[in-house]
């Protein structure tokens, strides 16, 4: 198992349980508890869980997205094949707000080497696209949420609120047909909530996991969406689902 996948599944299963043993975990993932032990003290230095002896506890609540440097190697070969997909959809000298997660930073990547205007929703996409020589970059003003460094606030709606894009791209935490975009963050879907209203086309950006998912917050229904792209394994069920709502679904 690749360490990303290991250290998910211990947060998972931490977060569930509240804690757990080393030795539990090491029978979970097949890894050794050598191996457990560095991975427990690479998740308590990110915040996620809390170490004791010969065990841990659960920093996160059920309803809580795992950090951003947990996430972001996570399916990354699927990420950057949706960023791809999404890069084909948007012409040059286009117009995009692009949102904030790990998938998004991806799109940034894959976008900036295009001739288009983005305003991205996070530090981490601005920093993607500084120095691209023919992306034409707005910086939205906002407070940046700690490690997800996604811009929030009334500054970044306002941002938002003032300018019309040719499309959005959006990032979300729990996507269906039947309960729509969701996010863990309220102010999150606050932002996103905005990026919709501003633009003419809306396109989801969702790995398979996401398309089972509903998260907190609820941003939109799934008929805001104009295309969804997601990755390959999606299952079918949900991805039918989406397409009898009226949305395109796009697998990478």
């Amino acid at each position: 198992m690749a360490s990303t996948d290991r250290l998910r599944q211990i947060t998972d299963a931490v977060r569930e349980a509240g804690r757990l043993g080393v030795a539990e975990l090491a029978a979970l993932t097949g890894a050794s508890e050598m191996t457990v032990r560095r991975d427990l003290e690479a998740l308590a230095e990110q915040g996620v869980l809390e170490r004791y002896r010969g065990g841990a506890r659960s920093l996160l609540l059920r309803g809580e997205e795992p950090p951003f440097a947990l996430r972001e190697q996570e399916g990354l070969d699927a990420k950057r094949r949706i960023a791809a997909v999404v890069a084909e959809l948007i012409s040059d000298g286009e117009s995009v707000v692009l949102d904030s997660g790990t998938t998004c930073r991806e799109v940034a990547r894959a976008l900036a080497h295009r001739r288009v205007t983005v305003m991205p929703l996070s530090l981490h996409a601005v920093n993607a696209l500084t120095g691209a020589p023919e992306v034409t970059l707005l910086v939205p003003g906002g407070r940046p949420r700690p490690g997800e460094l996604a811009l929030t606030g009334p500054l970044t709606t306002a941002s938002l609120g003032a300018l019309r894009f040719d499309t959005a791209v959006l990032g979300c935490c729990g996507l269906g047909a039947a309960d729509g975009l969701t996010a863990y963050d309220l102010d999150d879907a606050t932002v996103k909530r905005a990026a919709i209203g501003s633009a003419r086309r809306v396109v989801a950006v969702a790995d398979a996991a996401k398309l089972s998912r509903t998260a907190l917050a609820f941003v939109a229904p799934a008929s805001a969406l104009h295309t969804v792209v997601t990755d390959d394994t999606a299952p079918a069920e949900e991805t039918d689902a989406l397409a009898a709502a009226g949305v395109t679904v796009r697998k990478a």
